[in-house]
């Protein structure tokens, strides 16, 4: 079934605010330790700006989807693309003023923005229809190449834009990219909440969140972006370890990031045509042949070609799982349900990020690498353990 023309338009322009927004957030995870060790003395607290963001970025995930679920999709857009600017801008005088404690403060508004940009793909879930849905949340997700692509090359044409105070500009570059993105995110013409939206009947947010396929919609994600945030943040320290020079290690994260985003030209139609499960389990798959890969040796190729797969096992389960959580709410509990979703989802990359370099430092690269494969298995099982429950007759379910 082909999208109507409205429906084109909107994903169109939704994917335009994606490339744009993920392009500044492709520029802040590239900057943000290596600006948190150039201005603090004590340098266990150099990744503190990074750890404040993304647990910003969890810590937001609730409110800014409660509000959208109030004033709609775009109101709560351009709040949180503001919010960004902001941050952006404060992190830039961070630099020229030298301030450790402002570019923290930057860096926690800049991760209550990557909060709000992530509801790109709600977005364009709530105004497709059914049959047209999974192919929308997935083109929204294919600005992430575009994002890839520009985010390293703007970081590189922008670090010395003021040559007394380097990385400024890049923060000036981030926060004109997210103002940027408030144009077409103003020519949107989403659906504003409905009654059935505001004050329609309203299950505990409990009962939604036991469903069986919500659990695995919340856990698909959980895993996937636990292992990426694992493996992705340990691999330059594995490489530079192993003697490979920093460029080589950039390298292979803009692939992996590319990795990310790429397939979603095909995960919706993969849906559509072999099911979430089977995209699921593949995804899974392709995460556990990754860990392989990088078990079996220490050159370029493997790293190159583990972390690659890593970004595309994500991809399917990120995806996957968003999908899949889109058929567990009624009108009225969609704000509250993706809310719960994404803070679950992003409070697990958080941990992960935590747990990374300390994990990476203490027990080496092998560890990372066997250390995410109960969480693999865990999500697999999920996933068969949902195609079970759907083999079965229908049940009536409480109200």
């Amino acid at each position: 079934m082909s999208a109507a023309p409205s429906e084109r338009r909107l994903v169109g322009i939704l994917v335009l605010c994606q490339s744009l927004f993920f392009s500044g957030v492709v520029v802040v995870m590239t900057l943000s330790a290596l600006v948190g060790d150039m201005l603090t003395v004590n340098k266990t607290l150099t990744t503190l700006p990074l750890a404040v963001q993304m647990t910003a970025t969890m810590l937001s995930t609730v409110p800014a989807s409660l509000t959208m679920g109030r004033y709609g999709r775009k109101a709560g857009f351009i709040g949180g693309l503001l919010v960004g600017a902001v941050g952006a801008g404060l992190a830039a005088a961070s630099v020229i003023l030298a301030s450790f404690l402002l570019f923290v403060i930057g860096s926690a508004l800049m991760g209550a923005a990557i909060a709000v940009g992530h509801f790109f793909r709600f977005a364009a879930a709530d105004a497709a229809s059914p049959a047209f849905r999974p192919r929308a949340i997935s083109y929204v997700m294919a600005g992430g190449v575009i994002a890839a692509l520009i985010g390293p090359e703007l970081a590189k044409a922008t670090q010395t834009l003021f040559p007394a105070f380097v990385f400024a500009g890049c923060f000036v570059a981030i926060g004109a990219l997210w103002l940027a993105t408030v144009p077409p995110v103003m020519r949107l013409d989403l659906p504003v909440p409905k009654a059935a939206e505001l004050s329609g009947p309203r299950r505990p947010l409990a009962v939604v969140a036991r469903q069986p396929t919500f659990v695995v919609a919340v856990l698909s994600g959980m895993v996937g972006y636990a292992v990426m945030t694992l493996v992705m943040t340990a691999t330059p320290l594995a490489m530079v370890g192993c003697g490979f020079a920093f460029i080589d290690a950039a390298v292979v994260i803009q692939w992996h990031s590319v990795g990310m985003f790429a397939p979603s030209f095909v995960t919706g139609s993969l849906i559509s045509r072999f099911g979430i499960v089977r995209v699921l389990l593949v995804g899974a798959a392709l995460m556990g042949i990754a860990a392989g890969i990088n078990l079996s040796g220490l050159e370029m190729l493997h790293f190159f070609s583990g972390l690659v797969l890593v970004g595309i096992g994500w991809n399917f389960l990120y995806v996957g799982g968003s999908t899949l959580v889109t058929e567990t709410y009624a009108p009225s509990e969609k704000a509250a349900a993706q809310g719960l979703h994404d803070l679950l989802v992003f409070s697990s990359s958080a941990a992960a990020a935590f747990l990374s370099g300390a994990l990476q430092h203490r027990y080496g690269w092998e560890a990372v690498n066997l250390g995410v494969l109960p969480a693999i298995a865990l999500s697999a099982a999920a996933a068969l353990w949902l195609a079970s429950i759907r083999r079965q007759p229908a049940k009536p379910q409480a109200a």
